[in-house]
């Protein structure tokens, strides 16, 4: 029997850190396409992407914006560019899809369904904060949710999926997500192998404990059987304990400075500094690590030749 390869992931920026918590938070597009390469050529083969306003670092839906960086990654490496259609609470579906619309990529992000997205216990620590509107963006999670229904989720099926050959990263923030998730399954507008994260340790969504990554898993099983790969990330603190567990339960794992600030007990300098932690932690349990061809092969990718950018 082959070994099994483990897909690594980053995610080189989104939209949860702001540029006060770290030095080293890639916000132009010079930053993110230079993290982005490095942290492919350190190992990772999927780049999860999010763009951010070159001026302020504040997120940004923006496809100008995103296609100052998104050829550039293309040119410079054969990862597997993934764009989110998530952005961030305050954006519309529209705004969060245009840029995947123009750029057509083999993955995208897709959250599957309405939560509470918190981010207003971040406003707990003390700090000098950069930009104004860090903290109020912070605030506003408290009386705001990410909407994602199920009309929303049949458009972006529909319109990147069917669309533009577009393959998913679902993003599961509890156990009703998998549930939807089958859901379009069974209706027949997705199809396997599915691809799909665990998200542990968003306020608003499933704890961050290996109790509920065990539970995450068994449902999974339960409702997909061998016709699904899994992905694990966790926020914070959580980041590798979990996604380790992950890598041994049979797992994928997802790294990046999205996700967590950290490498170790010191702030990570680049996204590349975890995706190598992640990388030493998979050798040392006996795990190869997957290719962008490999992984391109797991998840039945369309191929980067077959993108708008």
């Amino acid at each position: 029997m082959a070994p099994r390869k483990v897909i690594i992931t980053c995610a080189v920026t989104g939209s949860v850190h702001t540029p006060s918590m770290s030095p080293h938070l890639p916000v132009t597009p010079d930053q993110i396409a230079a993290d982005a390469i490095a942290a492919a050529e350190a190992g990772a083969s999927i780049l999860h992407l999010h763009a951010r306003d070159p001026k302020d670092g504040r997120p940004t839906a923006d496809p100008d914006v995103f296609m100052q960086f998104l050829p550039r990654i293309k040119q410079a490496t054969d990862a597997v560019i993934n764009i989110t259609t998530g952005g961030s609470s305050l954006m519309t579906l529209d705004q969060r899809l245009a840029a995947p619309l123009r750029a057509q990529p083999e993955m995208c992000s897709l959250n599957m369904g309405s939560m509470n997205f918190a981010l207003f216990p971040m406003l707990d620590k003390p700090r000098e904060w950069q930009h104004e509107w860090e903290p109020k963006l912070l605030e506003a999670t408290r009386d705001t949710i990410f909407k994602n229904t199920f009309a929303d989720m049949e458009g972006v099926l529909e319109r990147l999926g069917k669309g533009c050959g577009t393959r998913f990263e679902f993003e599961c923030y509890d156990v009703g997500h998998l549930y939807s998730l089958a859901h379009f399954r069974d209706r027949g507008l997705v199809s396997g192998p599915l691809f799909i994260q665990f998200v542990l340790g968003i306020l608003g969504g499933i704890g961050a404990d290996p109790d509920n990554l065990v539970h995450m898993k068994r449902i999974a099983d339960k409702l997909f059987g061998d016709s699904y790969q899994f992905s694990v990330l966790a926020a914070g603190r959580n980041q590798m304990p979990l996604i380790s567990i992950a890598a041994a339960m049979g797992g994928n794992v997802r790294v990046g400075l999205e996700d967590s600030l950290y490498d170790g007990r010191q702030l990570a300098k680049s996204n590349a500094d975890q995706v190598r932690r992640i990388r030493g932690i998979l050798d040392g349990l006996s795990l190869e690590i997957a290719t962008p061809a490999e992984a391109r092969d797991m998840l039945a990718l369309k191929g980067g030749d077959r993108v708008a950018f």
